[in-house]
């Protein structure tokens, strides 16, 4: 795809090239950036093996270590199929008061590093009667965050972030497939709210993903999206943030068959 200019001009800036050099420290240039969701920070050790490095998120200049519970903290770089995958164990959230540079510091310079496609994964509350553990292929998504990477008159095209190759790919792997819709947090949202999500056609909720996926696509990447099925959203429990990585955790298996589907493509 093309990239409009000013979309590098905008997001590429020194940070995120001085973060591109610690990545290409890592294993030289990266192909692929991979980021794990709350609850599936080790999902990919077994089937990858050990990395062939590794540093601490928050030793990359602009980006935050996360801190919410589920997540990990390490950015490790992985030799598959010829190539070099980034994958970070854990994120960083609006709702932590930061703003939407810190949330895309990754994507922006695994971009400056070289990368070409990116795997997103994410926990949701889901409004669908699916069950606890199911993986959805992301095939699109509502930004409800008031929030964006931009400031300023750059105004993209956001209809097609969702590769359609890669979740292709994902189709043959996940449970499910639909809208994902982002929104701020911290908290978890009401009845009501949960009610009109479900009626604008939103399948899953949650605090992340979005600016990542806008910033990747804003550059030239090719983005797919998995969201575990981790909290019910309609069920008359409260929502419980230990369960949510618990049921995150359980579906380790099908979201690393989907990360490698979706890379093969």
């Amino acid at each position: 795809m093309s990239v409009d200019p000013r979309f590098p001009q905008a997001l590429l800036d020194d940070e995120a090239v001085a973060g591109a050099r610690v990545l290409t420290s890592l294993a030289g240039r990266p192909d692929a950036l991979v980021v794990l969701g709350s609850g599936l920070a080790g999902a990919l050790d077994e089937a990858w093996g050990a990395p062939v490095g590794a540093v601490p998120l928050g030793d990359i200049p602009g980006v935050v270590a996360p801190v919410a519970d589920g997540h990990g903290r390490e950015l490790r770089a992985y030799e598959t199929n010829g190539g070099v995958v980034l994958v970070a164990t854990g994120r960083t959230h609006l709702y932590e008061g930061l703003g939407a540079r810190p949330v895309t510091a990754l994507s922006r310079a695994g971009v400056a590093a070289g990368i070409s496609r990116a795997v997103l994964t994410n926990a949701n509350g889901c409004l669908k009667p699916w069950n606890l553990g199911d993986v959805m292929a992301i095939t699109d998504h509502v930004n409800l965050s008031g929030a964006s990477p931009f400031d300023g008159p750059l105004f993209l095209d956001v209809s097609a972030v969702w590769d359609a190759q890669m979740t292709g790919a994902l189709r043959g792997v996940c449970q499910r497939e639909g809208t994902y819709a982002i929104l701020r947090g911290p908290e978890y949202q009401t009845m009501a709210e949960t009610r009109i999500l479900a009626g604008l056609g939103v399948d899953c909720v949650g605090m992340s993903t979005v600016m990542e996926a806008i910033t990747l696509h804003a550059l030239g990447v090719r983005v797919a999206g998995m969201s575990v099925v981790s909290d019910l959203s309609f069920a008359d429990a409260p929502t419980d943030p230990s369960a949510v990585v618990e049921a995150a955790s359980a579906a380790r298996q099908t979201v690393v068959a989907g990360i490698e589907a979706a890379l093969g493509t």
